[in-house]
């Protein structure tokens, strides 16, 4: 049995985790991303001690952000 594709993708995936895990450190520079997950459309509901996030505008910015820079890197 040949391990060396599942070799690869796990250092491939240990890479990836190592550049979000530098991305998320540098982020706590950049003024304005604190609002992130508190914009206006993102719903919270708070019940005693439980509270419930649901963030759609975040997700919708997010989602456009990545769709548009996947799209320029993996353009062929």
């Amino acid at each position: 049995m040949d391990l060396s594709g599942l070799g690869r993708f796990l250092v491939g995936l240990g890479l990836v985790v190592t550049a979000v895990g530098g991305l998320l450190l540098m982020t706590a520079r950049i003024p304005g991303l604190d609002r992130l997950g508190r914009l206006p459309g993102d719903f919270v509901v708070e019940r005693g001690s439980t509270t419930i996030a649901i963030p759609v505008v975040t997700s919708l910015i997010l989602s456009l952000i990545l769709t548009i820079v996947l799209n320029v890197v993996f353009r062929r």
